[in-house]
């Protein structure tokens, strides 16, 4: 059995999936509040005889929570989170968290999304104000003002460490864990007239993408080796029978 070739080709199905992470991330440079994707691999280990062989596994998607830059826009109806917490929206779903800010007042007053999802206060529900009342004014600790006036506020939610991540629209994210809404804001604000960039470091991304064509042309050099054994194996036992 030619064990080289199967745990090349192991290799290159992970060097494949590392490589649509890549694309998918440079693709969402530009996206405001993205989180880039990331893999983390481990070799599998199976027996073949008397052989141990250390297989690559397909490996398994992670969120990247790092914070990425805030951009300025002076658009009152752009927010952006200093610190860990996340805004809380209603999709089609259900609940999501998103680091993108970006919201649109409706015919009936309801802040929502870009997408159209409603933007949610602390306790989980959609947030409405008076669009003919004038500017908003949202302090850092979300609390929204019209003429001087408190009509609400924007939650800000917290998601554990330990929680898991699935990615949903909006470039939100939804957690195997509940979220819980943030009350201590001396970490954690909302910034209003400004919008967090992708967390996507475009350097770091073309290097890696140098380095997994480079890894996919050395595997690929080296199965094409082993099935090359393989042939001469075959035609040798071939002459000797």
């Amino acid at each position: 059995m030619q064990n080289g070739l199967y745990v090349a080709i192991s290799a290159q199905v992970a060097l494949e999936r590392r490589l649509e992470t890549i694309a998918d991330n440079i693709a969402n440079m530009n996206t405001v509040g993205f989180r880039a994707t990331g893999v983390s691999f481990e070799a599998e280990i199976a027996r073949a005889g008397e052989t141990t062989l250390n297989y690559v596994s397909p490996g398994f998607d992670y969120l990247s929570r790092r914070i990425g830059g805030l951009v300025k826009t002076d658009n009152p109806l752009d927010f952006a989170v200093q610190g860990d917490g996340w805004f809380g929206i209603q999709t089609p779903s259900g609940p999501a968290y998103t680091r993108d800010g970006r919201t649109r007042i409706d015919e009936s007053g309801t802040l929502r999304t870009l997408s159209g999802d409603p933007i949610l206060d602390a306790g989980g529900a959609p947030i409405l104000v008076d669009g003919s009342a004038g500017p908003l004014t949202v302090s850092s600790d979300g609390m929204i003002s019209q003429n001087g006036r408190q009509v609400g506020a924007i939650g800000l939610f917290e998601i554990g460490p330990g929680a898991s991540l699935r990615r949903a629209e909006n470039s939100g994210v939804v957690p195997d864990k509940p979220a819980t809404p943030i009350l201590d804001f001396t970490r954690a604000g909302v910034v209003q007239g400004a919008v967090e960039s992708s967390n996507v470091d475009p350097v770091r991304e073309m290097t890696r993408l140098i380095e997994v064509t480079r890894a996919f042309d050395g595997v690929a050099a080296e199965a094409s080796q082993s099935e090359g054994s393989l042939q001469d194996a075959i035609k040798t036992l071939g002459s000797a029978s």
